[in-house]
């Protein structure tokens, strides 16, 4: 590998991160990571956070699951950071913010950084959860999304981590279960690897969740254009986020859980300009039993007072210009 260490740039309300042909910002000020950009094509339209809704389902309001669980749409809606911590090289670092940063002289050098998030929950009773990155000298970038569950708290629909892009994905590619999956409904998918055209979203008359993806060893999106402008037959460039260990859950949707739950029908959605990628380290069942009152069973519920743990690594994907 061309590549030796990590250059870091300490401003006033980041942290800079930058390689090669990568240049990554944490933000001390916006709550979390600012940019992601890779090869000269920047990955975020606003800085990622943990997401604990998806769109209900019918069968999900057949049995009044909303009435139960509501709180975690506000969680997911409005989240407040409440702590940041950096180290570098495994040794935590504590005065980087103004007026400290101005000890750096610009040339600070390291092989690997790690930066962590922690979020509370407006919730009741309140609990946390943290992103946590660790960047390392080739680029990678290791995160970990970890949520602590607190007695008291109702299930949760799901808990991932939430990534919205620029522009709408021109496809996506991943390893794992054909079609629409749900840790409910795993029998019909079979493994392999499946190429995904745009941003499908199943035309349900009334908008809800779709498009989840079960035990997924990677997912890589391809895009073509950048906010600024689009010049015709430009060349593809990707983003792969793979499995650390285990596999993950996700959906590549052009919405946010919040857009399809507010569209009482499908016209009502907002035209398509983003792209929104969510990955899970947990995500409760369709259910489907019926859509008149039956629970999901109980091995496929995620309870609010259990722990979560997932991990996952974002590389530069194989399409590079």
């Amino acid at each position: 590998m061309k590549n030796t260490k990590l250059k870091l740039i300490f401003g006033d309300v980041s942290l800079g991160v930058q390689g090669a042909d990568f240049h990554y910002i944490f933000s001390y000020q916006a709550d979390g990571m600012e940019s992601l950009c890779i090869g000269g094509k920047e990955w975020l339209y606003h800085v990622p956070r943990p997401a604990f809704w998806r769109a209900m389902t019918d069968n999900d309001r057949g049995g009044g699951f909303y009435k139960k669980s509501g709180m975690w749409l506000l969680a997911d809606s409005f989240l407040m950071c409440r702590n940041f911590s950096l180290s570098v090289d495994g040794k935590p670092v504590t005065k980087f913010k103004a007026p400290f940063n101005n000890q750096y002289t610009g040339n600070e050098e390291a092989q690997s950084v790690t930066v962590t998030y922690v979020y509370q929950t407006l919730t009741t009773p309140e609990t946390e959860a943290e992103i946590r990155y660790t960047v390392f000298a080739d680029g990678r970038i290791r995160v970990e999304g970890i949520y602590h569950g607190k007695e008291g708290l109702p299930q949760l629909p799901a808990f991932g981590i939430r990534f919205v892009m620029p522009t709408p994905a021109v496809k996506y590619i991943y390893r794992g279960l054909s079609g629409e999956t749900y840790p409910d409904r795993l029998w019909g998918g079979k493994k392999g690897e499946y190429e995904v055209e745009g941003l499908p979203v199943t035309p349900y008359l009334t908008p809800q969740d779709c498009g989840m993806h079960m035990e997924t060893e990677w997912v890589e999106l391809v895009r073509d254009r950048t906010m600024k402008y689009h010049v015709e037959n430009e060349e593809e460039f990707s983003i792969r986020f793979s499995q650390d260990g285990s596999p993950f859950a996700f959906s590549c949707l052009p919405y946010t859980p919040e857009q399809m739950e507010f569209a009482h029908n499908r016209e009502e959605l907002p035209p398509v300009v983003r792209t929104v990628l969510t990955v899970y380290g947990g995500v409760r069942g369709i259910g489907g039993i019926d859509a008149w009152g039956s629970d999901v069973e109980l091995p496929y519920r995620l309870y609010g007072d259990q722990d979560i743990y997932f991990s996952f690594i974002i590389t530069h994907g194989t399409n590079k210009n």
